[in-house]
């Protein structure tokens, strides 16, 4: 289980320095414990390099069969026992604040044609969202930025606008809306719970768009920055139209990537009927006529790899 531990750290992480800070333990022990497993199965695990680790495509193939499984016993040895879970309760996890509005009419329109199932919402870090899906402590996971795997489903249900919070004094605070490029070299401030679309923020910010910076703050504090001036952050528009900040203005994103999706990802073998008709209900809503956005006006509210740390 050890090394099984250790192999899954340097999967999600990529890294061994980064799977031994996370398992707390020395980086020489995941090298160790990671050649141990590869002499035993006589199969080379991972490529290595001074970017880190990515998996072979044998080892690839090898961790989609034995994840669940080891995943299970995880459960088991820890008595996680999910089959006395309730089966009528639908477990929803939200990464940051992308889609939270459409998750919003999700949830009551679930809740008017299946008013028997509950339903209970949690937010997840962008890492921990596979993990949490086949253990089934989650039923369901909406953010962006996930990757198809084995055993799990993936599907976009809806496309949400994006809008930048800016100081109320900002020289982009008179505009009807802006663009990447009117944020040319801005520090673009991203709480680490949210950091699920690095690759996009990294292309705009090589070609002419803000420099993303990591916080390791919540999106709160996230918000108190950019309220002193410290920079700017990113919402979906039902984020920037729920919530307003005082001595900070919303702005519509307009042009080339101004929208990001609404994904959501849940493993097909959940025998729940609740999570079906969830699923259902969602992809009906896709086809349904989206709200037009304000463009005339601003909203008044609050809520990447970065080039340098958020101070």
């Amino acid at each position: 289980m050890r090394r099984l531990d250790h192999v899954f750290a340097a999967v999600d992480h990529g890294s061994l320095r980064q799977a031994a800070r996370a398992l707390r333990v020395r980086e020489s022990s995941v090298s160790r414990n990671i050649v141990a497993m590869e002499q035993v199965l006589n199969m080379q695990l991972f490529d290595r390099d001074v970017h880190g680790v990515r998996l072979t495509e044998a080892g690839r193939a090898w961790t989609d069969r034995v994840r669940v499984h080891y995943e299970g016993l995880q459960d088991a040895l820890a008595g996680g026992d999910r089959r006395t879970q309730d089966a009528r309760t639908i477990r929803i996890g939200l990464c940051a604040q992308m889609g939270r509005a459409f998750v919003a009419r999700l949830v009551e329109r679930f809740h008017h044609l299946h008013p028997d199932v509950n339903v209970a919402i949690e937010d997840v870090a962008h890492e921990q969202c596979l993990a949490a899906i086949r253990r089934r402590r989650l039923d369901i996971v909406f953010a962006h930025g996930l990757q198809n795997t084995a055993s799990c489903r993936s599907e976009i249900f809806a496309q949400e606008r994006l809008f930048v919070l800016l100081p109320r004094g900002h020289p982009l605070a008179d505009r009807s809306a802006v663009s990447w490029q009117d944020l040319a070299g801005a520090s673009l401030l991203v709480s680490a719970p949210s950091q699920g679309d690095l690759t996009l923020l990294g292309h705009l910010a090589a070609n002419g768009g803000p420099i993303p910076q990591i916080c390791r703050a919540s999106e709160a504090t996230v918000i108190l920055k950019v309220q002193l001036g410290h920079g700017v952050t990113l919402a979906g528009e039902g984020f920037a139209r729920a919530v307003a900040v005082e001595s900070a203005i919303w702005k519509p994103m307009k042009g080339p990537d101004s929208s990001r999706p609404i994904q959501a990802m849940w493993l097909e073998s959940n025998p729940k009927r609740g999570l079906l008709r969830l699923v259902g209900i969602a992809r009906n809503m896709t086809s349904a006529k989206p709200r037009q956005s304000v463009m005339n006006g601003s909203l008044r509210s609050a809520p990447p790899i970065a080039s340098r740390p958020c101070q």
